[in-house]
Parts: C-alpha cells; structure tokens; sequence
C-alpha cells in the first residue's frame, strides 16, 4: 500500500457537484500509520501495570486509547472505498483487488504466529477457529476458541472483509441518496452503535459483549460514516476542521475518559465506556476530513513527508506483525518492572518491527499485489 491512489472519474450524479479530487492524498497513508502505532504502543503497555511486554508509566494509561485505533481503520477504509470508487466497476474486480490487496500477506504473516503463539506459546486453539481466522471470518461466529484464534490482530481484517463484501451493493444506492440523507443515516448509525454497546453491557456475559461489539455488523456504523463522509465531501460539503484544534479536543477526551472513574459520577463513567467508539469515529472522520481538505487546497505538511509515506505504505505489514513481535519478546525474555525506562525499549521494538515490515512489503506484499492484478479478471 504506497500513496492513497484516487481516481477521477465518479459516478453521473456526483460529477457535476464534486469539488476536483486530488490524484494521491499522501497524508491519509501517513495517517494510517499513526493509528497502526497507536494500536502498537495499547498493546506494548498493556491496560495495567501487570501487562503488556513492558510497562511505562509515562505513557499509561492514555496509551489504552490506542485501541481505538482499529475504529479509525474502519472509518478510513470506508472513506478511501467510496472516494476512490469508479462507476462502473464490476463487483468481481473490486473483490479480486480487495482479495490481492489482504489475502497474501494475512496468510504469510500468519505462519511465525503459530509458532509463536501455538507452538512456542501454548495459547490453546481448536481445527475450525483456526480455519476461520484463515479465511477471515472469525468475528462472525461466537463459538470461536480463543477469541483471537491464528494473528489475533487479524480480527479486524474480519470484519473488513465484511465490509468488502457489503461495498459494491450499498455504493450504488448511497449514490443516489441526498447528502442530508447520508449525513443522517451516518448519525443514526453512531447512536445505533452506542445503544447496541449500552444494551450488550448491561444484559450480557463479558465474553459475549466483547465478542458483539467486535462483530462486523456492530462496527459498520463506522465504516458507513467514512463511506457518507467521502460522498458528502466529494459533493462539494464546506466541511473543512482543523487538524490543530481536533488533537487538542481529543487529547483532551482522552484525559477525561482514562480519568473517568476518578472524576465523574458512576452514570457518566458507563456512558463515557459506551459511547468511546462512536466518539472515536467522529474524532476520525474530522481528522480524515481536515487533511483531504488541506491536499486537496495544496497545503502539504509533515504527513506527507517521504518518510512518514513509506512508513504508511509499510503500515499494514506493521500491524500483522508488531503483536508476533510483542509476544516473542515476552515469552523469551519476560515482562520487567514497570518503569519509564520501557518507552526505549518500546522505541526499539518499534524500530524492529517497522524493519520487518519493510522486508514484508518489499518481498511478499507488494510482489504478490502485482501478480494478483496481472491475473485480474476483466
């Protein structure tokens, strides 16, 4: 995945109001490799002092919001879909496309996971989740033994293939919808999220309510909102935030979430727990917003630097395999005391996986996109 590639041609109805689309939005590919790292640093510090592979306390615990990440993954992919989508486009070819963009590395980075994990690790696992996981649907199923069965981090490729699937029969129709209409299904969709969420907390098992809020169905709001978000944009919607403003609003959400049970009554804590996912997703939407509005305007900052390119083009390698990473360290060696010193060995670690992820794209990923669009049906 090099520089977000976005075609010009769009659909009848949008191309008299659509604003010119710029042919690359390189800040959204260095975007993506923030919220890979964000995700990175959640599971290198743990959610206590007694996990992940090492502690910091500098960082912790805002660093437990990185797990939002995988919501800006969601959000993301929808815009990038719906805003690069050519009229036109045969179902076949876009799911042959999607398939060669995830399947190969997925699949290679999922053999040094069962020895790490499986083999080496002893975390326990069965025929058919396993399987599942292979063929990313393991989200789709509550049976699935252990929830993260296979790369564990690929539950959230399950739930993309869900939305691959989704893609060429709701583009059509959301074509024809009135931006205001767009706008209010996407709303609708985050209230839907945050209500689904509220009841799974309060009438469900723990299992079953994080394995409900991972399931595709229970995260499409968030893709839908990209999905709307691109069309809207794409018609010419004077949305146009400021990245500046959005970090301090979110770093400050940030502070008052981690700080809630300290500083707000039990009702707000829960409500805060319930809505993060659908707070996250506007956050991302805006910030996604800001920087396509600002290359587009041919304003090109930090994210658009060669190196902060290359690193999103190496992001999806990155995700597939920091937690392998993460493990091996923390079977060979184990897990030290928690001291602020852990943020260079995070650095260092970090520095380890950006490099295989390099090798990853250079060798297997890229090479195998290429010939899997030389063999594209027509």
């Amino acid at each position: 995945m090099s520089s977000v590639l976005l075609p010009k041609q769009h659909s009848p109805r949008s191309r008299a109001t659509a604003a010119p689309r710029s042919d690359r939005l390189d800040s959204l590919t260095g975007l993506r490799f923030l919220a890979a790292l964000a995700v990175f640093v959640h599971h290198f510090t743990g959610v206590s002092a007694a996990g992940g592979v090492a502690h910091a306390p500098l960082l912790f615990p805002y660093s437990t919001m990185g797990v939002n990440g995988v919501g800006f993954f969601f959000v993301l992919s929808g815009f990038l879909l719906a805003w690069g989508h050519r009229a036109g486009t045969r179902a076949r070819v876009f799911y042959w496309r999607r398939a060669g963009r995830i399947l190969p590395l997925h699949l290679a980075a999922t053999i040094p996971c069962i020895w790490v994990f499986h083999l080496w690790g002893g975390v326990p696992w069965d025929l058919p989740s396993f399987l599942a996981s292979l063929l990313l649907v393991q989200t789709w199923f509550p049976g699935v033994v252990p929830m993260f069965p296979g790369n564990g981090v690929s539950w959230t490729l399950s739930v993309e293939v869900f939305f691959y699937l989704l893609f060429p029969l709701v583009i059509r129709g959301a074509y024809r919808l009135r931006t205001r209409v767009l706008l209010a299904l996407a709303a609708a969709g985050l209230v839907a999220m945050w209500a689904v969420n509220w009841w799974a907390a309060t009438h469900l098992s723990p299992f079953h309510c994080e394995w409900l809020m991972r399931h595709p169905l229970a995260r499409l709001p968030e893709f839908a909102l990209g999905l709307g978000l691109a069309l809207a944009i794409g018609r010419g919607l004077p949305l146009r935030p400021r990245p500046g403003p959005l970090a301090a609003a979110f770093a400050a959400y940030t502070v008052v979430y981690v700080h809630r049970e300290d500083w707000l009554p039990a009702a707000a804590v829960d409500q805060l727990a319930w809505s993060v996912r659908p707070m996250v997703a506007v956050f991302s939407i805006l910030v996604i917003v800001a920087y396509v509005q600002r290359e587009r305007a041919g304003v090109r900052g930090w994210l658009c630097t060669p190196l902060m390119v290359r690193l999103g083009a190496w992001s999806y390698a990155f995700y597939l395999l920091h937690q392998t990473v993460n493990r091996m360290i923390l079977d060979h060696w184990g897990r030290p005391a928690p001291t602020d010193l852990s943020v260079f060995t995070l650095l260092g670690v970090a520095a380890v996986v950006v490099a295989l992820s390099w090798a990853a794209y250079r060798y297997v990923e890229e090479p195998a996109r290429r010939w899997w669009m030389r063999h594209q049906p027509t």
